[in-house]
């Protein structure tokens, strides 16, 4: 009898819980760090060969920037996760003797996008692995063959380690039945990519994270030097041809330095369409109200060849001045290629207004940027924006993600709360996959108050 695609996934995750059991009886806190760290290393050290891998499969990013994704996530995960105590006991608390205890949940299924096959592997790889969880990775179809080989590469020299066979597996004929399957059969689920599969996996009985959509608004306060918010925000928005869900969509400034701002733009790269090229560029980027799946990813040479205009050379990005805010004009959504829009302000409530409306259209939760000298206004932004992430004076593209030097979890899976329909509001990482138990005596230490005490 042929195997089904439910037959194929139930055997794999019988030998990823065989896989897991082994590991945890025999693989102590330096043991899991040890294959988080080769993990890593695989990749850095492979990051041009994976790289060219990607962009030839997959057909869309920048090859040097998928060398540089692949490098600095590769290195960001692991000095995120180095030192960090993920079994056995974590903490007793000295006051009240609260003991909290780190246990595994399982076997994790790791639901992966085209648009970054390598790193988003490896990065819950990394995170099963720290926290003595197997883990199944079930790539996008459209990238299949690099995401199977990146996995089969890290399995190689986690074997001399000793790590059992079947503790990180993938789907090499993925599809939408056998990632059903493994969502249902999972213990739980870490979804990457776009709305429709992240719902599925909300739907499939099993816990789960996801992630929202991206359309990150950045707003350019006054008395800022704009060649250097210029330069960073062009780098995030031209990063890898704009695939990167924190990528910038959006930048809203002052309509009192028009002129100071855009020839700032110009300068870093920035091709302002004019005339009828604005309904071209909309045109070849939008098709029945949705992203055109042709233009992912893609170069601005090939959407300049799309909509039939000329760019000038070296242009990094198209920037479209829009007619509106939020649902009256489709620029104002999320565009997945190295196409911005833009907006005036009279004061800096203005730019709030115009971010919020923007992100509730397409975006909400996720990320948005300021590029600021006044630390009020910067806070009022954090405040008033319904995201999880508030970019600051850097490209959010390359940050947004984590860095080394601000304090975000370095991951490929950004969580955006209850505002993009997501379970949590900040950067995945290893802790997510923890189940902790609470040991929980009564201390003589702390005083009892009366209830007198309490209620005066």
């Amino acid at each position: 009898m042929e195997k089904t695609d439910h037959d194929e996934i139930k055997e794999m995750i019988v030998a990823a819980r065989r896989a897991q059991q082994a590991y945890c009886q025999t693989f102590d806190q330096a043991d899991v760090d040890e294959a988080c760290k080769i993990t890593a290393k695989l990749v850095f050290d492979n990051a041009e060969y994976l790289a060219k891998l990607a962009v030839e499969e997959t057909g869309m990013g920048v090859y040097e920037d998928k060398v540089a994704k692949n490098r600095n996530k590769s290195k960001g995960v692991w000095y995120d996760l180095k030192d960090k105590k993920s079994i056995g006991i974590l903490s007793i608390d000295n006051k009240t003797n609260l003991i909290e205890i780190a246990k595994p949940i399982g076997v994790v299924a790791g639901i992966t996008p085209m648009t970054n096959p390598i790193v988003t592997p490896m990065s819950k790889i990394m995170f099963a692995l720290k926290t003595q969880n197997a883990i199944i990775i079930a790539p996008h179809p459209k990238a299949k063959h690099c995401s199977s080989l990146a996995v089969d590469m890290i399995n190689e020299v986690l074997k001399p380690l000793g790590v059992p066979e079947g503790m990180v597996q993938v789907v090499r004929e993925p599809s939408i039945t056998k990632t059903q399957a493994l969502m249902a059969m999972c213990d739980v689920t870490v979804a990457t990519g776009g709305m429709p599969m992240v719902k599925s996996a909300y739907s499939s009985g099993k816990p789960s994270f996801g992630v929202g959509a991206g359309n990150v608004q950045v707003i350019l306060d006054r008395f800022i030097d704009y060649d250097l918010a210029a330069g960073k925000i062009i780098t995030g928005r031209s990063f890898d041809n704009g695939i990167i869900c924190s990528g910038e969509q959006s930048f809203i400034y002052p309509r009192s330095d028009k002129k100071e701002v855009f020839e700032a733009f110009e300068r870093k790269g920035a091709y302002f369409v004019k005339g009828d090229e604005r309904e071209k560029i909309i045109n070849a980027i939008f098709e029945d109200g949705m992203l055109a799946r042709d233009i992912v990813g893609q170069s601005v040479k090939f959407i300049a060849d799309k909509a039939g205009i000329d760019l000038p050379e070296n242009t990094r990005v198209i920037v479209v001045e829009a007619n509106g805010i939020g649902r009256e004009d489709i620029v104002c959504k999320e565009k997945m290629c190295p196409v911005m829009a833009c907006f005036p302000y009279d004061y800096f409530e203005e730019a709030i207004n115009i971010a919020k409306t923007n992100l509730f259209l397409e975006g909400n939760g996720h990320t948005a940027g300021i590029h600021s000298n006044n630390q009020a206004n910067i806070i009022k932004a954090g405040i008033d924006l319904s995201v999880s992430r508030l970019i600051v004076n850097a490209p959010c593209a390359t940050t947004a993600g984590g860095s080394i030097q601000n304090g975000l979890p370095v991951t490929n899976t950004l969580g955006c709360g209850s505002w993009g329909n997501n379970s949590i509001s900040e950067n995945f990482t290893y802790k997510h996959l923890l189940n902790i138990t609470r040991v929980a005596p009564l201390s003589t230490r702390i005083h009892v108050p009366s209830d007198a005490e309490i209620w005066n």
